[in-house]
C-alpha cells in the first residue's frame, strides 16, 4: 500500500488547494479530504468525507483509510467563518484535541503536518526585527485566532512527546495573500478607505497562497520534524502596501481603529479585534532560514511579489516604482543568502 494523506479543512480555499496539489503528486496514492461542509470546487481525484473533527468518528476515518500522513488545516481564522467566536474556538481547540487523540490511537499514522501561523509570536513594540522559531514572544497573543493557534501548538507538542515515532512538522505561515484567497488581510486592503494607526508604520510579511501550499507539500515529502517559519522574502511597510493599492488611508488613533474599521467594513471579514489592531500597529517579521536549510524550501515569490499578485487579482494597481521594490527584494535576498537572523 502506498502513501495515504488525510487533509482537514478540505472544503476551505487553502485546504482545497492542498488536496489538489497532493492529488497531482505521483508519490501519493490516495488523498482523503475531511470537512463539515462539502467543497465548493471539485477535489479532482481525492475522496471527500463529510465529518466533524470534533467528533471521535475521525478516528474511524483514519483507520478505515489506513492513513499514514495527516495534514491539519482545520484551524479557522475569523469568527465569521465559524459562526461566532465560541464556535470558532471549539472547532480550533477541541477539534485539534480530538484529531490528535485519533492520531495517537492510530497504528498507521507516521507523519503529522500542522498549518499554524506566525501570529503565535504576537505583535508589540519590543519585538525583534525577525522572529526565529526558538524565540519566545515578547507580547504573546491573548485572544482570537492567534491565541487558539498557541493552544493548538501546545497540544501538538504534547502529541509529539507521546508519539515520538510520528514525525511532527509545524509550519508557521505569514499572512497568506494572492489573487484568490480571501482573508481578513485581503479584505482590509480592498476597503475603499483603509484605516491605519496614527503614528505607526507596521512591518508586513506575506506568503503567496500557492507558495504556502508548496511549503506544506514540501513538509510532507521531506518529513522533517520541527517548527518552520514560512514567508516570502522581504518586508513591506504598511504605508508602502496601502500606497500600492491606490486607495486612500485614514490614520486614526490606535484606540479608535477598531471602531472606525468596523464602521468602514460592516459586511467584510476584516478583523479589527484588539489582537489584530496590535498587528496593524506594529506588524511582524519572521526569519525563514530554518525552512531553507532543513526543508530545502524558499518561497518563490517575495513579499512584494505576492502582494502584487493580490493587487492584480483584485483589479488594483501597484503605485510604487517597481525599481524601488526590486532593490529592496535584492537586499533581502542578500541577507537571506548570508544565513538570515540567528543562522
Amino acid at each position: 500500500m502506498g502513501r495515504v494523506v488525510l487533509v482537514t479543512g478540505a472544503a476551505r480555499h487553502l485546504g482545497g488547494l492542498m488536496v489538489r496539489s497532493l492529488v497531482r503528486d505521483p508519490s501519493i496514492d490516495r488523498v482523503v479530504g475531511v470537512d463539515v461542509e462539502p467543497p465548493r470546487r471539485p477535489l479532482l481525484g481525492a475522496e471527500f468525507v463529510r465529518a466533524d473533527i470534533r467528533n471521535p468518528v475521525i478516528g474511524r476515518v483514519l483507520a478505515s483509510a489506513d492513513v499514514d500522513t495527516v495534514v491539519h488545516m482545520g484551524v479557522i481564522a475569523t469568527p465569521r467563518q465559524a459562526g461566532g467566536r465560541t464556535v470558532m474556538k471549539d472547532i480550533n481547540v477541541i477539534g485539534t484535541m480530538q484529531l490528535l487523540a485519533a492520531c495517537q490511537k492510530s497504528e498507521s499514522v507516521r507523519h503529522l503536518v500542522v498549518k499554524s501561523t506566525a501570529s503565535v509570536y504576537g505583535a508589540g513594540p519590543r519585538d525583534p526585527a525577525l522572529f526565529t522559531e526558538d524565540m519566545t514572544p515578547k507580547h504573546p497573543p491573548t485572544s482570537g485566532w492567534a491565541k487558539d493557534s498557541v493552544e493548538v501548538e501546545g497540544y501538538v507538542r504534547g502529541f509529539a512527546r507521546r508519539r515520538p515515532d510520528v514525525t511532527v512538522s509545524t509550519l508557521r505561515l505569514a499572512n497568506a495573500i494572492g489573487p484568490r484567497v480571501e482573508t481578513a488581510m485581503t479584505a482590509y486592503f480592498t476597503l475603499p478607505l483603509i484605516p491605519t494607526v496614527l503614528g505607526f508604520d507596521a512591518r508586513l510579511q506575506f506568503v503567496h497562497e500557492d507558495d504556502a501550499i508548496a511549503a506544506l507539500h514540501r513538509a510532507i515529502t521531506a518529513a522533517k520534524a520541527g517548527v518552520f517559519n514560512i514567508a516570502g522574502d522581504g518586508i513591506l511597510a504598511m504605508s508602502q502596501a496601502v500606497s500600492r493599492t491606490g486607495r486612500a488611508s485614514v490614520p486614526v488613533p490606535g484606540a479608535l481603529l477598531g471602531v472606525v474599521g468596523r464602521a468602514l467594513a460592516p459586511a467584510k471579514i476584516v478583523d479589527f479585534s484588539a489582537e489584530q489592531v496590535r498587528f496593524l500597529t506594529y506588524g511582524r517579521g519572521i526569519d525563514t532560514g530554518r525552512a531553507r536549510r532543513e526543508l530545502g524550501f524558499t518561497a518563490p515569490r517575495t513579499t512584494s511579489a505576492a502582494f502584487d499578485e493580490f493587487l492584480s487579482g483584485h483589479g488594483l494597481r501597484p503605485a510604487l516604482a517597481e525599481t524601488v521594490l526590486s532593490g529592496a527584494d535584492d537586499a533581502w535576498r542578500h541577507i537571506a543568502a548570508r544565513g538570515g537572523v540567528g543562522a
